[in-house]
């Protein structure tokens, strides 16, 4: 079970944290808020009010005990660009920052973090292209030039099978599940037959996809 070190408990850190324990894993929290810190115990491990400026206060966290380290500061970012190396410095093993803006990102990464979370600039790519396509259903960004799209059966394909339609040679594209009433079957084989009543998960290159899905 992976140990979870929570920097910042606002909006974002707060439902970081029940994310992540519902994963399973075990969630220390640290926020100088003592208001915040009372909202977030009764769904993570534990919680500590104190200055993650301080790098005497961090070492009795006992930084390198923890898998990943979260830095989820908002509305400061001297603090989070702070916290952030000093964290580095006691020996964390994985640093995840957020960021507000592009510079800040730079900064971060600069500075000991080994990720970063830019979450408005990531939302607004996810709902563009979401948004803007009836047959997209859902997105998930792998990095700058790969995503996976759930998106709805084309009509030229329904009635016909993953082998005739050969979307890895033409395209580069990859169907990884196959979706129906909320299930998905990861057990995709060449002579699965297509109809309008399912979507698939396809991984590919951006233009790829875009091109094979007339994004």
């Amino acid at each position: 079970m992976k140990s979870i070190l929570l920097i910042g408990v606002g909006r974002f850190g707060r439902h970081i944290g029940m994310e992540l324990t519902k994963l399973g894993y075990q969630v220390m929290a640290v926020d100088t808020n003592e208001e915040r810190i009372n909202d977030v115990l009764p769904f993570v491990t534990n919680a500590q009010i104190g200055d993650s400026t301080n790098a005497d206060f961090l070492r009795s966290l006992g930084i390198g005990n923890f898998d990943v380290c979260y830095v989820t500061i908002s509305g400061n970012f001297q603090n989070s660009l702070e916290t952030t190396s000093l964290l580095k410095e006691l020996g964390a093993k994985y640093v995840v920052s957020r960021a507000e803006r592009d510079v800040q990102a730079k900064f971060l990464l600069r500075n000991g973090a080994d990720n970063v979370v830019y979450l408005e600039k990531q939302m607004a790519k996810w709902a563009a292209i979401r948004y803007t396509a009836d047959h997209i259903y859902d997105y998930i960004e792998i990095d700058d030039h790969h995503a996976i799209f759930e998106v709805q059966v084309p009509d030229a394909w329904v009635g016909k099978t993953i082998g005739e339609l050969d979307i890895r040679r033409k395209y580069g594209i990859n169907i990884l599940a196959i979706k129906s009433d909320g299930e998905s079957n990861v057990e995709v084989t060449p002579d699965i037959k297509l109809s309008r009543d399912v979507t698939i998960l396809a991984l590919g290159e951006y233009k790829a996809l875009q091109k094979c899905f007339h994004i």
